[in-house]
């Protein structure tokens, strides 16, 4: 339930943001845990901060024509939603997949906000993309696309303006390709404007592994708040992109068995444990599908088409796919198995209603802005490679990351005791976040 003022606040999001279902969702998701924030605070209703934080600082909508390898004009509509620069420059991902509109954009650069909020660091939310989609085109096709897509975006970034990363679809070859011409159009070598970049040129290391890395590291604090840890336990992972792999990496390194994961084809389980190397190879390399691991793993693996993941009873799952993957319906399963922690590796991949469910079971539960935080703060610590003319090695780095995630978890923690809600995640990552996010925009006054 809304506290009364911020339904009104939520009816104008909707008023004024028609169709933008996802946005919605994640607009609620969060007013819903400030109830007792305006109470405590209630000039952060009378400075208009909720508002404010609910409009973009600027939408940019852009067409992107481009020539295929049969000579063809072909035409994309290219985002970027720079939604809040109060901690620092706007900071988020550029999504290349056909589903990508408007709301899904603006969903992901709002989550991003409280995202980057809690990892302590100086960067403010946004997020970015396009409709095109990079499967089954060559690679000269997809370097024409990216060279006109930033021959549009580049004037909208900037090492202290927006700096972009990575995000489903846009790799490091993408990456590479986008920084080429904007080095080319603006005659300047500006490593930070970009993250994900190749590791000869600028780059950082773990900046593949974060995100997934991350999320095992706060599920790991979650799991130690009972007494507990990852030794042993079966672990459930959808996905099967570099958030599910460097998950499931990370999860065998303590001692975990994942026995599961998936592509839009359907899922595999495997009883004796995923096999990394095979995976990686079918995923990294040759850019398969997981129904080529069950065929070459032999009959440990199973490949069920069209099947829900989260049918298979674990000890903990990891959501790793895409946003809405985990239903009520797969909540209740999951629950029912025996689950005892659930971590959101993707961005807000469980429903609502999941989220209540597993709430309500007191399961622990890591809500994506803060478990998958990983990524993002990974691309933070780029940019401090590259403002210093650096480079740090992979186990420096990663401790970094560890710090920066068990700090996440701490904080998120302490909030939601302070609050009244001892254990739930969920408010205590939007609660800190708002709070960072709205003083810095109070000091900053109506701009």
């Amino acid at each position: 339930m809304l506290d009364e003022k911020l339904e009104l606040i939520f009816t104008k999001v909707l008023h004024r943001n028609p169709g933008e279902e996802e946005f919605h969702q994640a607009v609620r998701e969060v007013l819903e845990s400030l109830g007792a924030v305006v109470a405590k605070n209630p000039d952060y209703a009378e400075d208009a901060l909720i508002e404010r934080i609910c409009e973009p600082e600027r939408q940019i909508i852009f067409r992107v024509p481009w020539v295929d390898d049969h000579g063809h004009i072909q035409i994309n509509r290219g985002f970027r939603v720079q939604f809040n620069s109060a901690l620092g420059p706007f900071k988020g991902g550029l999504r290349f997949h056909p589903t990508v509109y408007l709301g899904t954009v603006k969903f992901l650069g709002f989550e991003q906000i409280f995202k980057n909020a809690l990892t302590g660091l100086p960067i403010g939310g946004g997020k970015g993309g396009s409709d095109f989609d990079p499967k089954g085109r060559s690679r000269g096709e997809v370097m024409r696309f990216c060279q006109s897509f930033i021959t549009e975006l580049y004037r909208h970034l900037g090492e202290y303006t927006d700096v972009p990363a990575g995000d489903i679809g846009v790799g490091q070859r993408e990456i590479g390709y986008m920084f080429g011409q904007y080095k080319r159009i603006t005659n300047r070598y500006e490593s930070g404007v970009l993250t994900g970049k190749g590791l000869a040129w600028g780059g950082s290391q773990v900046r593949t592994e974060a995100t997934g890395y991350g999320a095992v590291y706060f599920v790991e604090s979650m799991l130690r708040t009972r007494g507990k840890d990852f030794e042993g336990k079966k672990v459930s992972v959808s996905g099967a992109g570099n958030v599910a792999i460097y998950t499931i990496e990370k999860v065998q390194q303590l001692g975990g068995q994942v026995i599961t994961c998936s592509d839009s084809d359907g899922y595999v389980v495997d009883s004796a444990g995923i096999d990394l190397d095979l995976l990686k190879e079918i995923k990294e390399k040759r850019r398969g599908r997981v129904s080529d691991y069950a065929a070459q793993r032999g009959k440990s693996a199973e490949f069920i088409a069209n099947g829900r993941v989260w049918d298979v009873p674990a000890d903990i799952a990891m959501p790793s796919a895409t946003q809405n993957e985990l239903t009520a319906r797969d909540a209740k399963t999951l629950v029912k198995n025996g689950v005892i922690a659930v971590g959101e590796g993707a961005n807000m991949p469980c429903t609502p209603d999941a989220v209540r469910t597993f709430i309500d079971a007191n399961i622990l539960f890591g809500p994506g802005k803060a478990t998958n935080a990983g990524g993002v703060a990974t691309s933070a610590l780029e940019m401090q490679q590259n403002a210093s003319r650096d480079s740090w090695s992979f186990e420096a780095t990663e401790e970094r990351l560890a710090a920066i995630m068990h700090g996440i978890h701490d904080r998120c923690a302490e909030t939601a005791e302070e609050y009244g809600a001892p254990g739930n995640y969920v408010l205590g990552a939007n609660i800190a976040a708002f709070i960072r996010v709205a003083e810095a925009m109070r000091a900053l006054g109506v701009v």
